[in-house]
């Protein structure tokens, strides 16, 4: 009863942090249990640690090569973690109490409502059962468009649970394949299959929307002007953040490659950079300036309350358009004749700072204890931070005080850069008076 109380003395912020490292220990132990290896022998801590962090956190960095050094076990343990992971452990856990036919309190109600991002407390249960709904069809419908495919590759046995797998995967901008070393590793040896580039690309824009923007397009259909700002900006900034990328991929990287093969690779990297992290081309033949463009999409992320991770595309439109108003002398921040609260102005600087600072300061860490380049530092802490899982093969040489700063981004991607503010700072300062302005210079 004790600690029963002391849960309702938590914040929702509180909650949901605590509730990832539980996931986190609960997967950690699951996964150094003999049976989750294919040796037979107990996965060494630090393994098991950064695989946990990475599924529970839909990342994709990897230690150890899934589907040669784990078993069914293990790859089974791997994929219950991204999809917790990826629905939150939150939602997870009240669609169990919903499902014993207990009654949602208010207490589960307003934390549901801060891990799935939702704009008001009212609705939370429709929401939720929406959520689940649609996850189970898109899942669904993605293993069974990729099942032929495999099952032609693998058989029928090993190509559903394939199917099955990346599915998952995908929504859940997980990251995590079972191709060992087919091609290369993760889909290179799919580059140019379009069947597959396009439904993985296609869960991956799905679960990258994110969940209170697709039960926007549910309920009000393709009439436009009846959808929220937010979901009018996430729409309008995930096309961008696809379409102007790819055709810089395209002009500019993959040259050796037939123009179909570049076309689709040049897509599929656009799309994937934004928290999923397969890859079907080697992230390595990519340019510098390639790979810092793959950089600023990690670090941008999908849309709040979606699988993935990153400052989210909405941070950074809020960003632009403040800058532009800046430029334009205008009082106000507004977009399709709305103005954008001051308040939000304010967090998203917050978030970004809080980012930028995170990001560079671990890729000069790990640069400065490992002896790598800045640049390829970058890819990594970015990858962690955005909670991608795009890598340029470098997280294994990593050391292992190296690895632990990946574990602790990968987290803080995950849980998110307000849910840390707000669980540190239960209580708000109120508000007794303001003190006399002043004019500063700036620029």
């Amino acid at each position: 009863m004790r600690l029963f109380r002391w849960g309702y003395q938590l914040s929702p912020f509180q909650i949901i942090m605590l509730s990832f490292l539980l996931l986190i220990a609960l997967g950690t132990f699951a996964l150094m249990l003999p049976m989750a290896t294919k040796s037979g022998q107990p996965a060494p801590f630090l393994t098991a640690l950064f695989t946990t962090v990475s599924a529970a956190c839909v990342t994709g960095l990897t230690l150890e090569n899934t589907a040669l050094y784990w078993s069914g076990v293990g790859q089974f343990i791997i994929l219950l973690l991204i999809q917790i992971g990826g629905l939150g452990v939150v939602t997870m856990a009240v669609a169990i109490v919903m499902a014993s036919g207990r009654r949602i309190d208010l207490m589960q109600r307003s934390t549901m409502q801060e891990a799935i991002a939702a704009p008001q407390l009212g609705g939370i249960v429709r929401i939720l059962r929406f959520i689940l709904k649609f996850t189970v069809f898109v899942e669904g419908l993605g293993a069974a468009i990729l099942l032929p495919v495999f099952a032609r590759d693998y058989g029928w046995a090993d190509g559903l649970w394939m199917a099955f797998f990346h599915s998952v995967s995908a929504f859940c901008n997980a990251g995590f394949d079972l191709m060992g070393e087919r091609g290369g590793g993760s889909l290179m040896g799919y580059a140019g299959d379009p069947w597959v580039n396009m439904t993985i690309m296609g869960l991956i824009i799905a679960g990258g929307l994110g969940f209170i923007t697709w039960a926007d397009l549910h309920w009000n259909g393709l009439r436009f002007s009846r959808y929220r700002l937010q979901t009018k900006i996430i729409l309008l900034m995930t096309a961008g953040l696809i379409f102007i990328p790819a055709m810089l991929f395209f002009l500019l990287e993959f040259q050796d490659f037939q123009e179909e093969i570049r076309l689709f690779q040049a897509l599929f990297q656009s799309v994937t950079a934004r928290t999923a992290g397969f890859n079907t081309v080697d992230i390595n033949l990519l340019s510098e300036s390639g790979r810092l463009m793959l950089v600023v999409l990690m670090l941008i992320g999908g849309a709040p309350g979606s699988t993935a991770g990153g400052i989210k595309a909405t941070t950074a439109f809020v960003l632009l358009t403040s800058a532009f108003a800046s430029l334009r002398r205008k009082r106000d921040v507004t977009f399709f004749s709305r103005r954008i609260a001051e308040e939000t102005n304010q967090q998203a600087l917050t978030i970004f700072l809080m980012y930028l600072l995170l990001f560079v300061g671990s890729s000069w860490l790990i640069s400065v204890l490992d002896g790598f380049s800045m640049v390829d530092c970058m890819v990594e802490t970015a990858s962690a931070l955005g909670t991608v899982g795009l890598s340029i093969g470098l997280t294994e040489k990593l050391s292992a005080l190296s690895q632990l700063i990946l574990i602790l981004l990968m987290y803080f991607g995950r849980v998110g850069a307000l849910t840390m503010i707000y669980a540190l700072n239960k209580r708000s300062i109120p508000v007794t008076g303001r003190l006399p302005q002043e004019k500063i210079t700036v620029g």
